[in-house]
């Protein structure tokens, strides 16, 4: 396998062209590729930053059978990849002087990479996170439902959304470059959060999901303020929404944690998530 066996370009429209097929293979693996894909389609190309994103392609000739994506100035993303195919990227990228504070795979590629990329570098390479990805099987309550509802966000959440976005941000420590406003304005458009509120019609915590790609919804962001933690609001709010993603047709519902946060996943496996694979994320530097 040789470096020149990734296919690199700037061009979304050409890297599905190629790709596209390969990622709706494993909708479910393949999840954050495919959800960022379709944003940059949606909402343009620098929705994540001011740089174009860029995107590869390993492809020998006998069809894709990996890729990546990175918009800047963000960490490169990497779908399932041989030692010899991450072997292949670390070699192109840093012949080609490509620069990037660190790698999001699956547990065994992250650390493949990581291991090619500090060789080819001399740069020094650390796990900073480990994530669990879960598809959700039979929807079950995680115990009794707290007094009040579930209801779509609409144009008069937004300055909440907009707050809570970037506390969720703060608690999780994720900088995803998008404007809050920009991501209200889009969630809202699409019915894209729930709110749990509670009788008196005081929202007290959201749950997200994606749009649907190749049949699968991710449910993200879930966040409660921390004063009213504790109180099943989260866990009440993931479930409509994981109800309304399976109405709408999904053939697969999924979702991300930490897996420094016992609490999520216990709450996630009640409501029936099932684990798929670890995924981790390096940092370079």
């Amino acid at each position: 396998m040789r470096p020149d066996d990734w296919h690199l370009t700037h061009d979304l429209d050409a890297f599905l062209e190629r790709a596209g097929d390969f990622l709706r293979s494993r909708p479910a693996l393949h999840t954050v590729p495919l959800t960022v894909v379709d944003t940059l389609r949606r909402r343009g190309p620098h929705v994540y930053g001011t740089e174009d994103p860029l995107f590869g392609a390993l492809d020998t000739g006998d069809g894709v059978t990996g890729v990546f994506f990175r918009t800047p100035p963000h960490r490169l993303n990497l779908t399932s990849l041989t030692e010899e195919g991450a072997e292949a990227l670390a070699e192109r990228l840093a012949a080609d002087g490509h620069d990037f504070p660190g790698v999001s795979s699956d547990r065994d590629t992250a650390a493949l990479f990581a291991a090619a990329w500090s060789r080819r570098t001399g740069l020094e390479s650390r796990q900073v996170e480990r994530q669990r990805l879960y598809r959700l099987g039979e929807l079950t309550s995680p115990g009794p439902v707290p007094e009040g509802r579930a209801r779509v966000a609409v144009a008069a959440d937004r300055d909440l959304l907009i707050r809570w976005h970037d506390a969720f941000l703060d608690d999780t420590g994720a900088h995803t470059g998008q404007d809050a406003g920009a991501w209200a304005d889009s969630r809202i458009a699409y019915g894209g959060i729930t709110l749990w509120e509670t009788p008196d019609g005081t929202p007290v915590a959201m749950s997200g999901a994606t749009p649907q790609v190749a049949g699968q919804v991710r449910v993200a962001p879930v966040y409660t303020p921390p004063a009213l933690r504790g109180r099943g609001y989260a866990g009440a709010a993931t479930v409509e929404v994981s109800r309304a993603a399976q109405a709408s047709g999904a053939a697969e519902v999924l979702l991300f944690t930490d897996l420094a946060n016992p609490t999520s996943n216990g709450l996630y496996q009640r409501i029936g998530y099932r684990p798929v694979t670890d995924f981790a994320v390096h940092a370079f530097g």
